[in-house]
């Protein structure tokens, strides 16, 4: 059975030392994107990186920590302002609920929206349903 989550949750990113950031479920979305700045792309050998830093919260705010992660591929993304954007995408593991899953998520600078992280349709499927009147379902379940 899909668990329901709200419009807004927090979420643990532990591969990417990430142990709680808030985010926006969109379904409207179809890749998740984490916010991310000074990014670098670069090869060695055969495989390609990124070289970024991500935001992630901590009891006194947001915080810059640096990542260099392998890029599983480019895709192109419209934003939310409608312009197409050429994004690195990484796979990485999520936590929700205690559950674990791998997803995906493309990499681009976010300051200018009220989430760091979009939680996309292609992360939640087949594992949850969104009520649009609710936030933080998954907070209160771990209470």
């Amino acid at each position: 059975m899909k668990k329901c989550i709200g419009w807004k949750e927090h979420i643990s990113l532990p591969d990417l030392g990430i142990k709680s950031l808030k985010i926006k479920t969109d379904s409207g979305a179809a890749t998740s994107s984490l916010h991310a700045e000074d990014i670098e792309v670069y090869k060695k050998g055969k495989k390609t990186f990124v070289k970024c830093k991500i935001v992630h919260e901590v009891l006194d705010g947001l915080k810059l920590k640096k990542i260099d992660h392998e890029v599983l591929e480019f895709r192109k993304v419209r934003s939310s302002n409608g312009q197409m954007e050429r994004r690195p995408v990484i796979e990485t593991t999520a936590v929700l609920f205690g559950e674990e899953w791998t997803i995906q998520i493309t990499l681009t600078n976010r300051s200018l929206m009220g989430f760091q992280m979009l939680f996309g349709r292609q992360a939640m499927k087949g594992k949850f349903i969104i009520d649009p009147s609710k936030s933080y379902l998954a907070l209160k379940k771990s209470k």
